[in-house]
């Protein structure tokens, strides 16, 4: 699970209403839709992709609810971390997290997608076959390193970090 950042409220502040929190994560949706509008530039403008995904690169990055420095910092995801590729604004780009929440980060923090997670309790398998012997069955959220892609269909040849390696179901896990 990650870390949520929150910002204190000052004593005696009430908290942000349901509908204050949403408008600033609606406002940051319809700026790039109203840039793609026919006849704004192509320059800048929110292009979407093929869905993809590229994973985090750095250390940590943080996720914003808006493409913009001064948007709010919503969470904070570690190196490896696969995220769908929505669309890019510039520097930004438009993601989607494991857990279905839509979210921007600097494009910068992005690179090519290596590893996956684990979406429900997965078995990792010494042969790609369900009846195939159990290596080790890993956590949801689990973060494995796809060593082989191209591995029988439905399948992907993994590596967790205490290094076990084999094959999960492609159905078992986020990222590809």
């Amino acid at each position: 699970m990650r870390p949520r950042i929150q910002a204190g409220t000052p004593a005696g502040a009430r908290p942000r209403s349901a509908a204050a929190r949403l408008l600033p994560r609606l406002a940051a949706f319809a700026v790039p839709m109203l840039l793609a509008a026919p006849g704004a530039q192509a320059q800048g403008v929110a292009q979407a992709q093929d869905a993809g995904f590229l994973e985090v690169t750095s250390a940590a990055a943080i996720l914003y609810d808006g493409p913009s420095d001064r948007a709010a910092r919503l969470f904070i995801v570690v190196r490896g971390t696969p995220l769908e590729v929505l669309s890019t604004l510039n520097q930004w780009v438009k993601v989607r997290d494991m857990s279905g929440d839509v979210l921007w980060v600097h494009r910068s923090e992005l690179g090519e997608s290596r590893h996956v997670v684990a979406s429900t309790l997965a078995a990792i398998r010494r042969t790609a076959q369900p009846n195939g012997e159990l290596v080790v069955q890993v956590e949801r959220g689990v973060l494995l390193e796809v060593l082989e892609a191209s591995a029988p269909a439905g399948w992907l040849r993994v590596r967790h970090r205490d290094g076990a390696t084999g094959f999960v179901s492609a159905g078992e896990v986020w990222g590809r």
